[in-house]
């Protein structure tokens, strides 16, 4: 069996939502039960993978029917780098042992208030602010752990960023930042009789920042069909939109597609 991993890189923020909540936030973000990261399911994306095809045929084959399971299979898309705000620089991107651990990457373990951090961009005397937290600069960033993040995505920013704003914090401080430095937005319903604000209908929505990335897997037993839908993404200038509230500019994404080692 083939397998691509697969990343997508927003470029606007995203919502892919769990349904209402009882809670502080009406619609929040879809998120792992066991580590609270946000997370993009592979059912989501093979709808969106589905419709860059316009032959119902080709549809079928490649992702299934209703009912049916197609010849390739669409894995969830996982957290690897998260953005949140620095003192310096603008924004840092955040990820951890456990985070790099899921991709094969090896890394030392950092302590609470510890970061793995390259000098300079984010870097304030040896220390790094990261939204109201100062965390101490233990090291730089390790080299293989640079060259291994790089080529998983192809957007510029990511390319020309990475060794001087990827962070690596520990494995509890980045579920924190996951978890509470999302975007919440809030919206108003309209009355469709009288055209102005509904009363009581002000509900707040919870989305993934831009610039998150994300990492999956897709896998199928003849290579030529990824081979085909790599095609297509390159048609599509490697540009997804996944999610709600496509009409309001949300989920757009850079999907960057590179071939396991065998």
């Amino acid at each position: 069996m083939k397998t691509l991993t697969f990343s997508l890189f927003t470029r606007t923020p995203l919502h892919v939502g769990c349904g209402s909540s009882v809670g502080v936030v009406d619609l929040p973000v879809l998120r792992e039960r066991a580590t609270g990261f946000p997370t993009v399911p592979g059912s989501a994306l093979k709808g969106v993978l589905r419709d860059l095809f316009t032959d119902p045929q080709t549809q079928n084959l490649l992702f299934g029917e209703q009912n049916g399971r197609g010849k390739i299979l669409v894995g969830e898309a996982r957290l690897v780098a998260f953005p949140v705000r620095s003192a310096k620089g603008g924004f840092a991107w955040l990820t951890s042992p456990l985070t790099l651990a899921r991709l094969g990457i090896d890394c030392p373990a950092v302590g609470e208030d510890a970061v793995l951090a390259p000098e300079g961009l984010v870097a304030i005397e040896n220390d790094v602010v990261l939204e109201e937290y100062r965390l101490k600069r233990t090291g730089d960033l390790p080299e293989n752990l640079k060259a291994a993040l790089k080529p998983l995505c192809g957007h510029t920013l990511w390319q020309g960023s990475l060794d001087n704003r990827l962070v690596v914090v520990s494995d509890t401080v980045l579920p924190h930042f996951a978890q509470n430095a999302c975007e919440i937005a809030y919206h108003n319903r309209i009355d469709d009789t009288t055209g102005t604000v509904a009363n009581g209908a002000l509900f707040a929505q919870e989305n993934v920042p831009s610039e998150t990335l994300f990492v999956g897997q897709l896998m199928a037993d003849e290579p030529a069909l990824l081979t085909q839908l790599q095609e297509q993404l390159t048609k599509e200038n490697n540009l997804l939109q996944v999610g709600a509230d496509a009409t309001t500019g949300l989920g757009w994404c850079t999907i960057t597609c590179k071939e396991d080692a065998q």
